[in-house]
């Protein structure tokens, strides 16, 4: 049995998702004895504390957010098994907990040039590898296309110090951006803020100021007012990897072994991003109530009443900005809700399908094959994370 120490911030929801896909691997295998311990305890009894706790509990790994200060070299001399999770720097001589996070930034880049915006935003943290990288693909991205003088960046932040304390900086930083402008925030948390303080300023979202995080943290994503768009990462898959790794260097403690990297996987459109570069108001306010009734069964006429304007000359401003008529544009977000939804929850395709107001189940399935290549449950095989 391998007696695993998983050092970490547990009010994370990344850090959870971590540990719930070491326990999908354990209990694959016979059940790990897992251990938990919350990053400020580290700080208060040091590394030589934590050596103390792995001798007593017989530990064979720990897994934890290390810094520069933290001497993990006397735990490997007592034989224990280290595994970084990144939390500002990668450390040298052991795996990382990484990511892809210059492909990250380059999937929010793309998402935000596709939706017809020119001026774009970073929303970061100071010193920290994972901010730092994702924001040098989402520049990349965008200089390729000719728009690097329109990026502005914000990563005034420490890691470790809330967002409260920078309010009025922040809100100087938002008002004198140009609008429309599109930010990535660097991951959900700084997502949430990022919404709190358009709030405070007076700023609209999504038409002012589009957010997209990171992480899909669903309860920061739904808490924000309105709801946080967010690239959502493989973390329960890359979980189990890990799972997978410990394994081997259990078995072959001095083999060198590589990172293992989590990917990003799609993006989760809610409230934040319901809009395009445009200064169209009544194209906004149909794309708004389009995307605040995504899981209701809409039709053209029911967003023609929303704005005034007739029917025709909505159909013709609205594929001006989107690239695409109304009613593609509805089921083509319908699909992707009905698509997420098979990988949030385990209900059968026909309750999911119900639940977006389709009582034809067979039809939406035939509708999702021929633009998904596959059908439901195979979609759902095939994307399930591990």
């Amino acid at each position: 049995m391998i007696r695993l120490l998983f050092i970490t911030d547990y009010s994370d929801s990344y850090a959870n998702r971590l540990l719930k896909g070491i326990i999908d691997f354990s209990k694959e295998k016979g059940q790990w004895s897992i251990s938990r311990m919350p990053s400020y305890y580290k700080q208060s009894i040091g590394m030589e504390g934590i050596l103390k706790v792995a001798k007593e509990w017989e530990i064979d790994v720990v897994i934890g957010t290390f810094e520069d200060g933290d001497d993990i070299g006397m735990l490997r001399e007592e034989g224990i098994i280290v595994i970084a999770q990144d939390f500002k720097k990668r450390l040298h001589g052991v795996p990382n907990i990484t990511g892809d996070y210059k492909g990250t930034g380059k999937m929010a880049a793309r998402y935000y040039l596709d939706r017809g915006f020119r001026n774009f935003g970073f929303f970061g943290l100071k010193d920290v590898c994972w901010s730092d990288e994702r924001f040098e693909g989402f520049f990349k991205e965008i200089k390729k296309s000719g728009q690097e003088g329109s990026v502005h960046k914000y990563n005034t932040q420490d890691i470790d110090r809330h967002w409260f304390y920078e309010r009025e900086a922040l809100a100087k930083w938002l008002k004198g951006l140009p609008k429309p402008i599109g930010i990535m925030a660097c991951d959900d948390n700084q997502g949430n803020n990022l919404i709190e303080a358009c709030n405070s300023a007076g700023i609209k979202i999504p038409q002012e100021v589009s957010i997209l995080g990171v992480d899909n943290d669903d309860l920061l994503c739904n808490l924000s007012i309105p709801t946080l768009s967010t690239i959502a990462i493989d973390i329960e898959g890359g979980g189990y990897k890990v799972a997978e790794l410990i394994e081997k260097m259990v078995e072959s403690p001095d083999e060198k072994h590589e990172d293992i990297v989590l990917r990003p996987t799609k993006i989760i459109h809610r409230i934040s991003t319901a809009a395009y570069a445009t200064g169209d108001s009544e194209i906004q306010k149909a794309l708004m109530f389009i995307h605040q009734n995504g899981r209701k069964k809409l039709s053209v006429d029911d967003v023609v009443e929303q704005v005034a304007l007739s029917r025709r000359l909505l159909e013709i401003r609205f594929k001006e900005v989107t690239g695409q008529s109304i009613y593609q544009y509805i089921f083509a977000l319908r699909l992707k809700t009905f698509a997420e939804m098979l990988l949030e929850t385990n209900e059968q395709v026909i309750n999911i399908a119900l639940s977006i107001g389709e009582s034809d189940a067979k039809s939406i399935s035939k509708k999702f094959k021929a633009v998904y290549g596959c059908s439901p449950n195979e979609y759902r095989l095939r994307n399930s994370g591990i």
